[in-house]
C-alpha cells in the first residue's frame, strides 16, 4: 500500500502560477473531486500500489474548516488535516503536521511507500526520518508554464527517493482561471490645464525618475500596510530591476484579485485599507520571492512590495 501527503498550499499556489500567473489562489477554480482522484490515479501509477489514504493539508482560520474543506474531508479515503493562519496571514503548523505524520507513520509502517505532494525545504529532516524506518519517500511535483517541476527545495530533491511530476493536462483540467469580467470603470477625469499625469514607472520606484538623478544607495520606503514611517532599503545593484519586479508582481496580482473578486471582497479591500489581506500579501510575498530566487525577503522589501500594491491600486480607480 501507499499514501499520498498533499500540502495543498504548495499544490495550489504552484497550479495557481501555471494558469493564471500568479500563486493568489482566488484567481483559480478548483474541481476538486477530479483533482484528488488524478493525484489517487498518478500515486497508484508511480508506485505499483494501491491508495490506501489521501492525507490532505491546508490551513483554516482558527482551524475550523470551510465549508469547502468540509466536502473535501468528506470525500472517500481523504483524510483533512488543518493548520492554522498566524497573525501575519502565513499558515501555521502545517508543515508540522506533515512531519509528524510522515515520520509516525513510518515508524508504524503503516505503508510502503510515501507520495509527498509538497517542495517545502522544511520537510526534508523529516523526509530522512521516515526513510530511516524503511519506507520509500517519492515527491510529486505540480509542472510550471514549461512542464518542469515547479518550487521544490533542492535539499528536499537530494533527500527523497524520487521525484516526478504531475501530468499537465491533470492541472489544466482541474484547476481553472477565473475569467469573471472585471466591474465598469468610470471615464478618466482630466488633469487641470498646464498639468499633464504621467503612470509611475520602475525607475520612478527606484527613485531614479528624474532626468540626471544618481542611482542611491538606498531608497526611503514607506509601509502602507503597517502605517510604519519611512525606513531605509539597502541598495541593490540594480534597484531599476527590483522596481521592475515589484511593479510586475503587482500588476499580476491585482488583475487576478479583480477578475476572481466578488463585490463583497472589494469592498472589503477597500475598507481594510492600508491593511494588505492576507492571501493577496501572502500571493506578493511568494511570487517575489519565485521572481528573484530570494526566499526570506528583507523587511523593506516587503514594505515596498505593500505599498506599490495600494499605489497601483489607487492608480486603477
Amino acid at each position: 500500500m501507499c499514501s499520498l501527503y498533499v500540502d495543498v498550499g504548495y499544490l495550489l499556489s504552484s497550479a495557481a502560477v501555471r494558469v493564471a500567473g500568479t500563486s493568489l489562489r482566488s484567481g483559480v477554480h478548483v474541481e476538486y473531486a477530479p483533482l484528488i482522484e488524478a493525484l489517487v490515479r498518478q500515486a497508484e501509477k508511480m508506485s505499483g500500489l494501491s491508495v490506501m489514504r489521501v492525507h490532505w493539508y491546508d490551513s483554516a482560520k482558527d482551524g475550523v474548516p470551510d465549508p469547502q474543506q468540509q466536502r473535501i474531508g468528506e470525500l472517500s479515503m481523504v483524510k483533512l488535516r488543518l493548520g492554522r493562519f498566524g497573525m501575519d496571514g502565513q499558515q501555521k503548523g502545517v508543515d508540522l503536521r506533515i512531519g509528524l505524520d510522515l515520520v509516525r507513520h513510518a515508524r508504524e509502517r503503516a505503508v510502503d511507500v510515501f507520495i509527498l505532494v509538497s517542495g517545502d525545504d522544511d520537510l526534508t529532516e523529516a523526509v530522512e526520518e521516515a526513510q530511516v524506518h524503511g519506507v520509500q519517500v517519492i515527491l510529486l511535483a505540480v509542472p510550471n508554464a514549461e512542464d518542469r517541476p515547479h518550487g521544490i527545495s533542492r535539499h528536499l530533491i537530494r533527500a527523497a527517493d524520487g521525484l516526478e511530476t504531475l501530468p499537465p493536462e491533470t492541472v489544466d483540467k482541474t484547476v481553472l482561471k477565473v475569467e469573471t469580467p472585471p466591474p465598469p470603470t468610470p471615464p478618466p477625469v482630466a488633469p487641470p490645464v498646464g498639468q499633464a499625469q504621467r503612470k509611475a514607472t520602475p525607475r520612478d520606484l527606484a527613485g531614479l525618475g528624474q532626468p540626471g538623478a544618481i542611482r542611491p544607495s538606498s531608497v526611503l520606503v514607506y509601509s502602507a500596510a503597517t502605517g510604519r514611517q519611512p525606513q531605509i532599503m539597502p541598495g541593490y545593484e540594480d534597484p531599476v530591476e527590483l522596481a521592475e519586479q515589484i511593479d510586475s508582481v503587482v500588476s499580476n496580482v491585482l488583475t487576478a484579485f479583480r477578475k476572481s473578486a466578488t463585490a463583497e471582497a472589494l469592498a472589503e479591500l477597500k475598507a481594510g485599507k492600508p491593511s494588505v489581506p492576507r492571501d493577496i500579501d501572502k500571493a506578493l510575498l511568494t511570487d517575489l520571492s519565485e521572481r528573484r530566487g530570494e526566499y526570506d525577503l528583507n523587511e523593506q522589501v516587503r514594505h515596498m512590495l505593500r505599498a506599490q500594491f495600494w499605489a497601483a491600486y489607487d492608480e486603477a480607480q
